[in-house]
């Protein structure tokens, strides 16, 4: 907020240290300010600007106690700025994953700190205008529509100083902005999480750049919404058992086009999901050379890369896929999963008809190419038509390939398989896998009631 009441006082001195100091003193609506000088000569020089600011008709901060003249250098710069500044810092080293989040963050985050202007774009302009032209580098570069150019221009101007959040009340309305969708609505908490993760890590770039004296996130915290807590265990209801999962592979060989290449092409694709207990990204990044397919028994897989989905505009390549190494892992770090004899022959029958890429990749597009999100769930959707019962269809069960994993892991645990076995070949820790799938390891209940009962010194068959 800016005002236009200032009282300006005379320099004091500060005999009281070794080396004298000089105080110059001034009060922005009330609000005192001072800032310390080692030479009269200097504070003689800034109580003149302040004064010449102040005969002139400049409003000043009642933030920073400085008017508009004054904010130079780190001081000065707009949110836009530093949300610039930030991304620059971090675009080289980070994933086109975690670029993707961190432009929709600032996106979501830059427009909650501006002036009140005329001419404000629409909500739905503004984002496009940040998230697609300015925010994310190269810049300049594509060429701007009238309305993106003019929402450009206006968040421009309007970007408040970074300074302002220092007042309690400007942190409140950046939390609201990132808690909230474009329509009003609450976010998804997983989708507040992310969003509140970057841009609290924004403003802590600014802490090293002697932008803030704090990161004022960490003194504001939004109240939990009912309805809106965080979920991070898997609904159980989304897990099928290994009767369906079979008639779901089953199912995919029927779908997929006139010919039905395409499900057939995908088969073994949902087989690692399933058996392996694969992410689709290291599905889709998995090679020839990385599979220990032998004719009977058991087979292997050593995992490597990952291809997730990520878009053309935040991989260095251009391509929609980035390339990556594992998931929460060391740059050249290997997995190695056991695969159960119907994956080995899955895969066998897969190379057989369909052979691998250009680059070895086992699962490639009729072109060659790294198969689309689009493609695979496309050909799931159809399957699960086709496969389970019409109340079922309706249901979550197995509604995205992704849930094919969690009924893999499900199975090992309710299969007895200790949980640092299963941690390692589904590439979790211990702590996160047994938080995550707690709902999901099934079939003991009855013997988990005879282990109390005969800890009470009961017998169940006295009640029969």
């Amino acid at each position: 907020m800016k005002s236009y009441k200032v009282s300006i006082w005379k320099i004091s001195v500060n005999r009281s240290a070794r080396k004298p100091t000089y105080l110059v003193r001034w009060a922005v609506d009330g609000s005192p300010f001072h800032e310390v000088h080692k030479t009269k000569a200097l504070a003689d020089r800034f109580r003149a600007k302040l004064l010449r600011a102040a005969d002139k008709g400049e409003p000043f901060g009642t933030v920073t106690g400085l008017p508009d003249s004054l904010r130079s250098g780190q001081a000065g710069l707009s949110f836009l700025e530093l949300a610039l500044k930030y991304l620059d810092h971090r675009w080289a080293d980070a994933s086109a994953k975690q670029r993707d989040s961190m432009t929709d963050s600032l996106a979501t985050a830059v427009p909650a700190l501006v002036k009140a202007m005329r001419g404000r774009p629409a909500p739905g302009t503004l984002r496009k205008a940040l998230r697609s032209y300015l925010l994310a580098p190269p810049r300049g570069e594509r060429e701007r529509p009238d309305d993106i150019a003019a929402a450009v221009a206006w968040i421009e101007k309007a970007s408040l100083p970074v300074a302002e959040l220092l007042e309690t009340s400007q942190v409140h309305a950046l939390v609201d902005a990132v808690f909230r969708k474009l329509d009003g609505k609450p976010a998804a908490s997983q989708t507040y999480r992310r969003r509140r993760a970057v841009v609290f890590n924004c403003l802590g770039y600014a802490v090293e750049l002697g932008m803030l004296p704090s990161n004022p996130l960490s003194k504001v915290r939004r109240k939990r919404q009912s309805g809106h807590r965080p979920v991070q265990e898997v609904d159980r209801r989304v897990v099928v058992n290994p009767r369906q999962a079979r008639e779901l592979l089953a199912a995919v060989t029927y779908v997929g086009g006139w010919d039905r290449a395409s499900g057939r092409r995908l088969r073994a694709f949902y087989g690692c999901l399933y058996y392996a207990a694969m992410r689709p990204g290291e599905v889709l990044g998995l090679r020839r050379s990385d599979c220990t397919l032998p004719g009977k028994g058991w087979g292997r897989i050593e995992l490597a890369e990952t291809r997730p989905t990520a878009g053309k505009a935040w991989t260095d390549s251009g391509e929609a896929h980035d390339r990556r190494g594992l998931k929460q892992r060391a740059a050249g770090e290997v997995r190695l999963v056991p695969i159960p004899p119907p994956l080995v022959r899955l895969l066998r029958e897969h190379l057989d008809e369909f052979g691998t890429a250009k680059d070895g990749r086992l699962f490639a597009s009729e072109r060659g190419n790294v198969v689309a999100a689009s493609s695979y769930s496309r050909v799931w959707k159809q399957a699960r038509e086709l496969a389970l019962l019409p109340s079922q269809v309706s249901s979550v069960l197995a509604a995205r390939p992704y849930d094919l994993r969690h009924a893999g892991v499900s199975q090992w645990l309710n299969s007895g398989v200790p949980a640092p076995e299963v941690a390692a070949r589904a590439g979790h820790s211990v702590d996160v896998l047994l938080k995550i799938y707690a709902k999901c390891i099934d079939g003991q209940e009855a013997e988990m009631n005879e282990r109390i009962m005969k800890g009470l010194g009961e017998d169940d068959r006295s009640e029969e």
